[in-house]
């Protein structure tokens, strides 16, 4: 079982920020320079909660991850921990940053956002394909004794 949400985890991981990789030189090369930082990270980001959505759905039930709270949490922690990690060295060496400048430059709107979108990276796989009880055919039908 830990295995399963282990790799789970790994897999979402791997296509939520591929995605953002493969969007970022978008973002920053055609974006930025015409709308600014604000506004391009915005619309970034109902893009990256669209695939972020796909992926854990996809994931969870490619690698039939449990619909309990834990196993589904646990392989969104850890792919937001992953994600988080990737940004914070990764991501600062190439774009030739620190630590302190990298939250130095961050606007504050969608900065904030950004991080709402990891807490929701963090969830999805919680709130996607929940079983629900589906009725049986002969639900509602009444039988004669």
């Amino acid at each position: 079982m830990t295995a399963r949400i282990v790799g789970a985890g790994l897999l979402y991981f791997a296509l939520t920020f591929g995605a953002g990789f493969a969007l970022g030189p978008i973002r920053i090369l055609l974006l930025e320079p015409r709308l600014g930082v604000r506004v391009a990270e915005l619309l970034e980001l109902p893009v990256l909660i669209g695939v972020t959505f796909l992926a854990a759905r996809w994931v969870v039930g490619r690698l039939a991850v449990p619909p309990r709270p834990g196993p589904r949490l646990g392989m969104g922690a850890l792919a937001a921990a992953l994600l988080l990690a990737a940004e914070f060295t990764f991501v600062l060496n190439l774009r030739g940053l620190t630590l302190e400048e990298y939250f130095a430059a961050r606007d504050p709107v969608s900065g904030s956002a950004y991080y709402a979108s990891v807490l929701l990276l963090a969830l999805m796989p919680l709130l996607v394909n929940r079983s629900r009880a589906v009725p049986s055919p002969s639900a509602g039908v009444r039988r004669r004794p």
